[in-house]
């Protein structure tokens, strides 16, 4: 009798594990199929995997959103400079496939990578759309320059991690609060903010991306940029060839930064180089108080995500607080 209770309770041992086993692999399963609906720019709602594994994403600031949310893409566009990525998020990209540049991805590289959700933006690729969701579900944010928070919203909802994006941007919210306290009387001082091309230069406004943190830390534009963004209707920024435009380059505090990527980092160096020795650049009285600073394009301007804003907010404490 005990051999036969032993072999019974063997038999029901087995059992039970088996039965636990398909019962894992079906949850797996049910949990691998499940979807969430995503609104997104493109005016559909999009059926996303509600724990996607393999994501896909064609901009900077999504590659920087994914990142802080704590996914790795298995693909991005390149860093608008780079090797291929910036530097502040090198590290975090190991293992990344390339796909391309943010204005032209590769749609045959994307589709090798087998993704489960692909992330773009409409004012970036709307013409590859089509193509794009034929591969896998696709979401698009509506547009870029200084929209960072709405596109980080989009995109932690579109990877079903809605919750911690609203923290991560609390969280942001909170950094900025506690570092307009401590700034005081340092925001009456009045910030501009240049950038240089290959070929052009620009006055950077309120909708940029270093507009709009700088507005939420409660600074104010140099009069003279006040009147001249009056006369646009577009507040991102003013565009100019013309040296003659240097004059209302000036603030109390001046930020400057150049763009070079590699197909036309001498000639951006060049022009730099070019508006920054002349003699109205060296008029202005940001310059000539020492209140104008070279700091990194990717941070101030062509990243455009969540870790350059953050890391935005330590240049400015860097500039304004520590001696």
């Amino acid at each position: 009798m005990k051999r036969w209770s032993m072999l019974a309770f063997i038999t029901l041992l087995v059992i039970s594990i088996l039965t636990a086993c398909n019962s894992g692999k079906k949850e797996a399963a049910s949990n691998s199929e499940e979807t969430i609906t995503v609104k997104h720019a493109m005016g559909t709602e999009e059926k996303a995997p509600a724990h996607p594994k393999r994501v896909v994403v064609l901009t900077n600031e999504g590659t920087e959103a994914l990142l802080e949310l704590g996914i790795k893409p298995v693909g991005a566009v390149k860093s608008w400079t780079g090797h291929p990525w910036y530097k502040h998020i090198k590290a975090d990209m190991k293992g990344v496939k390339e796909v391309g540049l943010e204005g032209e991805p590769n749609i045959e590289a994307i589709a090798e990578l087998h993704p489960d959700l692909i992330i773009g933006n409409k004012m970036r690729h709307e013409k590859i759309y089509d193509k794009l969701k034929k591969i896998a579900p696709t979401v698009f944010s509506e547009t870029l320059r200084g929209e960072w928070k709405d596109n980080f919203s989009l995109y932690a909802k579109a990877v079903n991690k809605e919750a911690k994006g609203k923290e991560i941007l609390k969280d942001f919210d909170d950094h900025v609060r506690e570092l307009s306290a401590k700034l005081g009387d340092q925001k009456k001082k009045r910030v501009a903010v240049v950038r240089f091309m290959a070929g052009q230069s620009r006055i950077y406004y309120k909708d940029s991306f270093s507009g709009i943190i700088l507005e939420q830390l409660g600074f104010q534009y140099p009069e003279k940029q006040e009147k001249l963004f009056k006369k646009q209707a577009d507040k991102f920024a003013f565009m100019t060839e013309n040296k003659e435009s240097i004059p209302e380059m000036d603030g109390d505090i001046l930020f400057y930064f150049t763009y070079k990527p590699a197909e036309s980092k001498k000639e951006a160096l060049t022009w730099q180089n070019d508006w920054t020795s002349d003699p109205l650049w060296k008029k202005l009285n940001a310059v000539k108080s020492k209140n104008a600073h070279e700091v990194d394009d990717a941070i101030w301007n062509t990243a455009g995500g969540v870790k350059a804003a953050y890391l935005f907010l330590d240049d400015i404490e860097k500039y304004f607080l520590k001696s």
